[in-house]
């Protein structure tokens, strides 16, 4: 029964080709996400009831501990929004003649494919296997990047393949460190490069070599994360691409990528001891630096998605700053910000799809009188900005907040400081550029007031209503599935 979770979106990104009529295509798309939510509810409850899942097929690579359930459920309950909110995008952009049937199913099929590469990334146990998942990942979503085939959607595509490929090739020499450390020690045993089997002989691997396997893994797939100084795909990839693509790259690819250096991090750190500073002096620096190269981009930003791309930088350096720490407080915190990002920066990805259909631009200057024209789009974006920026009571904040004690908890006061500061001018500068879109009467008299997309306010709203109740409140089964994931990083079961 696990295996629908790659079968069931590896099976639509097929069936889509089957469909004459762009009616068929919304259909097929419809069951598919909701099959994708079932799976993913089944899986869930499985895992609560039953503990790790491990299946017998593909050789037992399949495996799903909480780690992998986090990011997954991340991967799923997204993708089933993004599926639900692309029906009325895309059907908006075929009245405008923007686009034709055959673009529709070429949408679907690559959004799906999208979805069962990053799937595949968080279940399976073989680093050689989520290596080419996590380069799947670029192919699959390069397309969609360029998807609107023009000068700056194909030259957006052309340096997000570019860049990413070689990253991915720094990891891919990475892994191959990594598994020459073992030396002769493995040698004959079946799975070397199962995470299971490495984390669990963490000890025999040679320190030396370890090193500099994990360089090359935190610059490969820190790359694909958008780490600075690897980011400079990810602005240009992030505001070409259709806004339901752009929020899944922002909130579960960059995730996804992630997980594979939090893997990494785990049997890296278990070698080298609880004490030693090698992997925590390298991720709080390309973390401060993310976050630092994130504020400076988007006091000038002059394009609101590509103002939502810097601050996912910003994002995901937050999180490696909290890793580099390695305490299970500052874990925690990491991996509750993950969740809050991947909800809240995906909510806003969509509702700037809302903005665009109705202002046809993505200039922030050009847009004003948003809360007039567009009340409930308008409303929810403005508190959405606060939100991502850090502002009480959602969730984000509590995060970054738990973050900055868990620096202070270590007696790292100059390293919390400077976080803190950083964030501070972030939120500054996020909220001088993005307010005049809210306020003031429009410059056009096309525009009539009303809400654009109604069916995809309704995932919106589903979003916002989450981000706001996880700052009040976490569900105790997602806290014992996080407080699972911290035990397991920090080199347990």
């Amino acid at each position: 029964m696990e295996a629908l979770i790659l079968l069931v979106p590896l099976l639509f990104s097929l069936l889509f080709w089957t469909a004459k009529k762009r009616a068929t295509a919304h259909i097929i798309n419809i069951t598919g996400a909701i099959m994708l939510f079932v799976s993913m509810i089944y899986t869930t409850c499985s895992y609560l009831s039953n503990g790790v899942i491990q299946g017998t097929f593909l050789n037992g690579l399949f495996y799903i501990d909480s780690l992998s359930l986090l990011v997954l459920d991340i991967i799923l309950s997204i993708g089933f929004l993004v599926c639900i909110y692309s029906i009325k995008y895309l059907d908006i952009e075929y009245d405008h003649r923007t686009i034709d049937t055959k673009k529709i199913k070429i949408y679907y099929s690559l959004l799906y494919a999208f979805i069962f590469t990053m799937i595949t990334v968080v279940t399976t146990q073989n680093l050689g296997l989520m290596w080419i998942a996590i380069e799947a990942t670029t192919l699959a979503s390069a397309f969609l990047v360029g998807f609107y085939n023009n000068k700056h959607s194909i030259e957006a595509a052309w340096k997000y393949i570019i860049i990413c490929s070689v990253g991915i090739a720094f990891a891919l020499l990475g892994i191959v460190f990594l598994y020459i450390s073992s030396g002769n020690v493995f040698q004959g045993v079946k799975a070397p490069l199962d995470w299971t089997f490495l984390n669990e002989h963490a000890g025999a691997l040679q320190s030396g070599i370890l090193k500099i396997s994990f360089i090359f893994i935190l610059v490969g797939f820190g790359t694909k994360v958008g780490l600075a100084p690897m980011h400079t795909w990810l602005p240009d990839a992030h505001s070409q691409a259709p806004a339901p693509i752009s929020a899944l790259l922002s909130g579960v690819l960059l995730n996804s990528a992630l997980y594979g250096i939090i893997r990494i991090v785990s049997i890296v750190n278990k070698n080298l001891g609880p004490d030693d500073l090698y992997t925590k002096r390298l991720m709080i620096g390309m973390g401060l630096l993310s976050i630092a190269a994130a504020a400076v981009f988007i006091l000038y930003q002059k394009d609101y998605k590509r103002l939502l791309a810097y601050s996912s930088i910003e994002h995901m350096g937050i999180i490696v700053f909290a890793l580099g720490f390695f305490t299970k407080l500052s874990i925690f915190a990491a991996l509750f910000h993950m969740i809050n990002h991947a909800f809240t920066k995906s909510m806003l990805f969509l509702l700037s799809g809302n903005v665009y259909l109705k202002y046809g631009t993505k200039e922030i200057k050009k847009v004003k009188g948003l809360l007039k024209i567009m009340p409930i789009t308008g409303t929810v974006f403005l508190l959405g900005l606060f939100a991502i920026a850090g502002m009480p009571p959602f969730s984000v904040f509590f995060s970054e907040l738990s973050i900055g004690l868990s620096a202070a908890s270590a007696y790292h006061y100059i390293l919390a400081s400077m976080f803190l500061v950083l964030v501070a001018v972030i939120f500054a500068g996020m909220a001088v550029t993005t307010l005049k879109m809210f306020f003031g009467n429009t410059d056009s008299n096309d525009l009539q007031p009303g809400e654009i997309n109604k069916p995809g306010l309704t995932a919106i709203i589903l979003l916002f209503a989450i981000i706001t109740f996880t700052g009040v409140y976490m569900p105790e089964p997602v806290k014992n599935i996080v407080d699972s994931a911290v035990l397991i990083i920090k080199g347990g079961n």
